[in-house]
């Protein structure tokens, strides 16, 4: 366990976003104490999810202050992951980051920007073979609710990100309070990330 009371979680945003991927896990860490989260986007403006709703941010890629960086999926990274600007920005980005976290397609972008290079991850199910085909000498693993592999953190498909948020405070805060936050927002707690039932 190695809570940091001044943490700070940097969402990036993007038109057609998966809401759940972002609204998810979000709900878990607004329930730690001293874990903040900031929303950004590549101009500052607010974006529109795949579900249609406006999504408000707080500043632009260049504003960010979070040491944990979280790209959320979605349809959105279809074309992101061939989006230079982008992928150069995420890059910037992951450099003064502490920890890398995706949910879903999310990590596409990582693995497109180089930032799962060597590293074990995984991804959504029903679009494992698209995201697969980026990145060099990543471990990609289909039977896996999440993958933790030192400072990347990245999930599978959309409700996955729950539980990576919650195995995440687990690994940070403690399984206490995790627990308080589960039973607070009625999650059925899963911690072992081989706990997989979409696994095929």
């Amino acid at each position: 366990m190695s809570g940091d009371k001044g943490m700070r979680v940097s969402v990036i945003l993007f038109p057609h976003v998966e809401l759940l991927d972002v609204a998810g896990p979000v709900e878990v860490f607004s329930k730690v104490d001293g874990l903040e989260t900031e929303f950004l986007s590549a101009d500052g403006k607010p974006v529109t999810s795949s579900q249609g709703m406006t999504l408000g941010v707080e500043g632009d890629f260049g504003t960010k202050t979070g040491d944990v960086l979280f790209v959320p999926g979605g349809a959105g990274t279809r074309r992101l992951v061939h989006d230079e600007a982008f992928l150069s920005q995420l890059k910037a980005m992951a450099t003064d980051s502490r920890i890398l976290m995706s949910v879903c397609t999310g990590s596409a972008l990582l693995a497109a920007a180089g930032l799962l290079d060597g590293y074990a991850a995984t991804s959504n199910k029903r679009a494992f073979t698209w995201a697969t085909s980026f990145g060099t000498g990543v471990e990609w693993h289909r039977a896996a609710r999440w993958v933790h592999d030192r400072d990347r953190w990245t999930s599978s498909g959309v409700s996955a990100g729950i539980d990576m948020a919650a195995a995440f405070v687990a690994d940070q805060w403690g399984t206490g309070t995790v627990n308080n936050i589960a039973d607070a927002i009625e999650l059925r707690l899963n911690l072992d990330p081989g706990d997989d039932p979409f696994a095929v």
